[in-house]
């Protein structure tokens, strides 16, 4: 059951001058303190939408996350790598993934950890080579594969349905820092979202006496499919979604105008093609989708609600406000179609279903397209960012960024050296630049070239500018040119009408992809 205290409890200001009073009277004194370098705290959902947490502009119930928001920073153009495993490994190494090879790559838990940090991770893995617990972290629990049953990963247990095939395969969990599989947990009420949050809070627990600062990866598997939650948060959402995809899309759209995360020069991207009008479906079609989209908002929702245990739990260990938090999800929403059981509707144990195109679209309001693009909706990424003692005015930041600023941003909060070498190999070196700047209120310039590849879908950001195609670089004719400071949501192609920007802007992005391994298949 849901604990009966407020979700979103905001830090006492008392608190805050005292602690800033003790740490200048430290610095007065000459005192010798305790380690005072933050605790940073990664959580990152799994094909969660730019639109769909409240602070973005949704519609589902997200009091905990939108806290942070509302007391740190929002960014308007973050970007992932498109998909889960690279950005889980550009994110982890500070690479563009093409380079994190394992090899010549270092973990942000190994270079932490180098630095004096307890390193804790929990939940999904997935994009890197190796274990957790070989790869920088102290302690691990969660998934080592892409996705799961959220209420039982491995085999039937005594007295329930079977759990639904997860393509064929019983998933790998790591399970005091050990390969488990199958992992079938003996709890019955048992939940990835809820197991993984209460094995990290656990751990700040025991640790509670220890100075050293912690970094602590909380890598969410909700809400990617399979589309299961527990009765009684879909119960929460069913039926309100029975206005449709178009409706849903059309208030996202209002209130991230209304919120300050659009300027008017921007268009709503159109309905993607072949996904019916709402009112051409027939009752019973629109009572099913609105099942659909209950159960992702419920998963959504779950997630809010242990995001909140955390927090809670930063602020009773007296380490909130030395705590940066940084909130994001791994690529926009998903658009696969992977229905496994289609006669049982989304939800239970026994259920492996997706929710689809129509509703992928309404999760990336206002983007085009989905995971795996390189179009907005693929890589753009909600980022919200809080840190009490640092972050002093709350607000929306329209600075350019990717998952590689990671790496660099937590040498400097934590004084760590990024290695020239490890294992006696050479360390690809990273070229990207700190978010403390920013996080500090201070300027920091915009990056001169952003690029993305995957599985054939390819980008390169200059300034305002974005090119973004499909199939051979070379051809012009496979790119499309946005600007981006008009036209965000990629509703007006220039490349016809600017042939030279796409020429010079196709070869900058050919040859970043000769630099970092790319080669045309």
């Amino acid at each position: 059951m849901r604990s009966s205290e407020p979700p979103a409890v905001r830090y006492p200001l008392l608190r805050r001058a005292v602690f800033s009073c003790l740490l200048l009277l430290s610095c007065v004194c000459g005192v010798v303190s305790a380690d005072d370098r933050p605790n940073i705290v990664l959580i990152m959902a799994d094909d969660l939408g730019f639109s769909d947490v409240g602070c973005y502009g949704g519609e589902i119930s997200t009091p905990n996350i939108d806290s942070l928001a509302n007391d740190g920073l929002r960014f308007t153009q973050f970007y992932n790598c498109a998909r889960c495993v690279p950005t889980r490994a550009s994110l982890l190494t500070g690479l563009y993934p093409q380079q994190a090879d394992g090899v010549h790559s270092v973990t942000l838990a190994e270079v932490l950890r180098q630095a004096g940090y307890r390193t804790l991770m929990t939940g999904k893995w997935h994009g890197y080579s190796g274990h957790p617990w070989q790869r920088g972290f102290d302690r691990y629990y969660g998934l080592l594969s892409g996705s799961c049953n959220f209420f039982n990963p491995g085999n039937q247990r005594p007295g329930e349905p079977i759990p639904a095939k997860d393509f064929g395969l019983v998933r790998p969990f790591g399970v005091n820092n050990q390969v488990v599989r199958p992992y079938t947990p003996a709890d019955p009420n048992w939940y990835a979202t809820d197991a993984f949050t209460d094995q990290a809070i656990e751990w700040l627990n025991e640790s509670a006496a220890d100075d050293r600062p912690f970094f602590l990866y909380l890598a969410h598997t909700a809400p990617h499919h399979p589309l299961q939650a527990r009765e009684e948060d879909i119960a929460r959402y069913r039926g309100r979604y029975r206005d449709g995809w178009d409706k849903l899309r059309e208030g996202r759209w209002q209130r991230l105008q209304q919120l300050g995360l659009t300027t008017k020069s921007w268009t709503l991207s159109p309905r993607t093609p072949d996904v019916p009008a709402w009112s051409n479906l027939t009752a019973k079609q629109q009572d099913d989708w609105d099942l659909a989209m209950a159960v992702y908002a419920a998963m959504v929702d779950r997630m809010d609600f242990q995001i909140g245990r955390l927090l809670d739990t930063l602020r009773k260990l007296g380490r909130e406000d030395n705590t940066l938090v940084l909130f994001l999800s791994d690529n926009g929403a998903c658009a696969e179609i992977n229905n496994q059981t289609p006669d049982i509707p989304p939800g239970p144990m026994n259920s492996y279903r997706t929710y689809d195109v129509a509703w992928a679209n309404a999760s990336n309001t206002p983007f085009r397209r989905f995971k795996r693009d390189t179009y907005e909706g693929g890589i753009c990424t909600p980022l919200i960012a809080r840190w009490p003692v640092v972050i002093k005015q709350p607000g929306i930041k329209r600075d350019i960024g990717p998952v590689i600023d990671f790496m660099p941003t937590f040498c400097e909060l934590a004084n760590a050296t990024y290695p020239e070498t490890s294992n006696d190999r050479p360390v690809t070196p990273t070229a990207w630049r700190s978010l403390v700047p920013i996080l500090r209120g201070q300027n920091r310039p915009t990056p001169e070239l952003l690029c993305w590849e995957h599985i054939g879908n390819k980008g390169v950001r200059q300034g305002r500018w974005k090119l973004v195609g499909e199939g051979d670089p070379q051809v012009a004719a496979n790119w499309e040119l946005y600007d981006l400071q008009t036209d965000r949501c990629e509703v007006r192609n220039l490349a016809d009408a600017t042939p030279e920007r796409v020429r010079v802007m196709s070869k900058l992005w050919l040859d970043w992809a000769q630099r970092t391994g790319w080669r045309a298949k």
